[in-house]
């Protein structure tokens, strides 16, 4: 069944002149939940509204899709085209951390950071927009990166297996909030090939022990039966079921976030 939203509140948000519609939920500080390819299904805004239920400001943007719209094949690729050769995403770029696109999240954290408070604001990316959490940790103000199955850039060389979709000041910011204190939370299915092992290797060599890299097993004969072609990790392929590695991982972001922006001991506040 679609999902109608209806208990979040509907508002645009506009920077450089690009407006797009944010759903909003909750109170406390904000968390900014960007959606995978289609765009927001049921299962993305059932994973919001885990997040406010922590006691955080949910902000989801719909940056692709019809919102609250069920998934389907012939739906993600009308979704997936448009957004592969739109120079605001630039999926095939190494470095795309300042695309449009990025700089609208960063602007919708910033702002959402002024109005909610707290410590800081949390990023959740999905598969097209995993990357961009931690595109958004240049600025102080983001706090709690989670990169769920972060696929960009796409891979079309081996160069790219590893890359991180940042340019080499982008990486030098990241580093130096990494070193700060400031973790990164990874999250894939090992046999996923929209994001090689290469790309949290690259994360762990540049982190250190600040990147928490998740990985659930879906080769073929895992104890779990996950399939090979496993992808979303805290929607369409989560098994909501006590002890599956899925739900760990699920119960592992909500911890993060609840330690890192609603009761944040050891987190160091944001400027």
């Amino acid at each position: 069944m679609p999902d109608r939203l209806d208990d979040f509140d509907e508002r645009p948000f506009t920077f450089e002149g690009r407006t797009r519609q944010v759903f909003w939920k909750g109170e406390g500080p904000a968390v900014i939940v960007m959606a995978e390819i289609p765009g927001i299904t049921p299962r993305v805004a059932a994973f919001a509204r885990r997040v406010a239920e922590l006691g955080c400001t949910v902000a989801l943007p719909s940056l692709f899709g019809r919102p609250g719209r069920d998934p389907g094949v012939g739906y993600a690729l009308r979704s997936l085209v448009p957004a592969c050769v739109s120079r605001e995403f630039q999926a095939f770029a190494l470095a795309p951390s300042s695309t449009p696109i990025s700089r609208w999240l960063r602007a919708l954290a910033t702002a959402a950071h002024v109005t909610c408070g707290g410590p800081g604001v949390g990023a959740v990316g999905m598969c097209f927009t995993g990357g961009f959490a931690l595109a958004m940790m240049v600025d102080e103000c983001l706090v709690a990166p989670v990169l769920s199955q972060p696929s960009l850039p796409l891979r079309v060389s081996r160069r790219a297996r590893g890359a991180l979709g940042l340019d080499e000041t982008g990486l030098a910011a990241v580093r130096a909030r990494a070193a700060a204190g400031t973790q990164v939370l990874g999250l894939r299915f090992t046999c996923d090939r929209l994001v090689p092992a290469e790309r949290f290797a690259r994360l762990r060599s540049e982190l250190g022990d600040a990147f928490i890299g998740v990985e659930i097993d879906s080769c073929p004969g895992n104890p779990w039966g996950i399939p090979r072609t496993a992808h979303s990790v805290l929607t369409e392929h989560l098994v909501d079921e006590p002890g599956h590695p899925t739900r760990e991982a699920l119960e592992q972001v909500l911890a993060f976030l609840r330690r890192r922006l609603v009761d944040p001991l050891d987190a160091p506040p944001a400027s």
